[in-house]
């Protein structure tokens, strides 16, 4: 009897053992680009749960309780940052109870933290919309940014899981080199010179990298919609700058855009906002293949 006890609880220590020797990093990302960075970086040694959809609108994103169930059960939560998420990330952060990802942890992983923001807005108010005073939030169309959080990425992950740092610190160089590569492609593109309108400001970390303009939004004050004035506002620049094309997304409203591109007879494309919001846009890699692809091609 004692022989099959001690071989029934050598069996259970092998087990334990195991599972915790091969339990993967469980990783909640806010937004679909951050949660395949994260997947590219820990590959099979991380589970990533995405909270933000791939077709929706990051701005307006309520704090479900399926949302802070994920939460709860994350070693690391990985975020947007410069206020993105402000509306519905601390709920969720404080609701958790997950000691792990409150602030000042090493579980609360912002990746904005490794970037330079531009249009910085400090004397902001609710009356000029949704601005984002710490600066515009959409700088993972930034090659130059993206590599930097995703080296952030692996330090935090060999923090997190040092039995599996040099497996992390690998994965980033093979990252690292095909990023290389891509800006070569990219930049043979030569978008230098061209001129957009968008709807959002999504594009200013883009234009600067890239060297083109964005000469205005449709949306003049981001997340309102635009008035009769600002429509019209925009079409005189339109007509004065002549731009290449008007920049949209899959969340931009369909009326406004519509009547600017028949007054102005400029067209409009459909670019993607983030990884998986387009067939084909399955990675990083393949989001801003794609995204140099549209602008190059007017």
């Amino acid at each position: 009897m004692k022989t099959i006890m001690k071989l029934i609880f050598c069996i259970l220590s092998i087990l334990t053992f195991s599972g915790k020797l091969f339990a993967q990093v469980n990783v909640v990302a806010t937004l679909p680009w951050i949660g395949n960075l994260a997947k590219l970086i820990g590959k099979e040694k991380v589970s990533v749960t995405t909270l933000v959809k791939t077709n929706q609108d990051p701005h307006y994103v309520e704090a479900k309780p399926s949302l802070i169930v994920a939460a709860r059960k994350a070693d690391i939560i990985m975020y947007n940052g410069l206020d993105l998420e402000i509306g519905y990330l601390p709920v969720i952060i404080e609701s958790s109870k997950n000691p792990a990802i409150q602030p000042g942890k090493p579980g609360n992983f912002d990746c904005s933290q490794f970037i330079t923001p531009i249009e910085k807005t400090p004397s902001a108010d609710r009356s000029m919309g949704d601005i984002h005073p710490l600066g515009n939030p959409h700088y993972h169309f930034s090659p130059s940014n993206i590599i930097k959080v995703a080296r952030g990425m692996a330090e935090i992950l060999a923090k997190i899981d040092p039995s599996n740092e040099a497996y992390y610190r690998k994965n980033f160089r093979e990252f690292q080199s095909k990023w290389q590569g891509k800006i070569t492609q990219w930049k043979s593109k030569n978008l230098a010179g061209k001129k957009f309108v968008a709807y959002h400001w999504l594009f200013s970390y883009l234009a600067d990298e890239f060297d083109f303009q964005i000469v205005g939004c449709i949306e003049a004050k981001p997340g309102i919609p635009p008035s009769s004035g600002e429509i019209k506002n925009i079409i005189d620049t339109i007509n004065r700058t002549k731009p290449n094309a008007i920049l949209v997304n899959v969340y931009s409203p369909k009326k406004p855009v519509e009547f600017v591109t028949k007054k102005t007879n400029i067209k409009s494309i459909l670019v993607p906002h983030d990884v998986g919001s387009l067939p084909g846009t399955d990675d990083w890699f393949l989001f801003m293949d794609r995204v140099i692809q549209l602008l190059s091609e007017v």
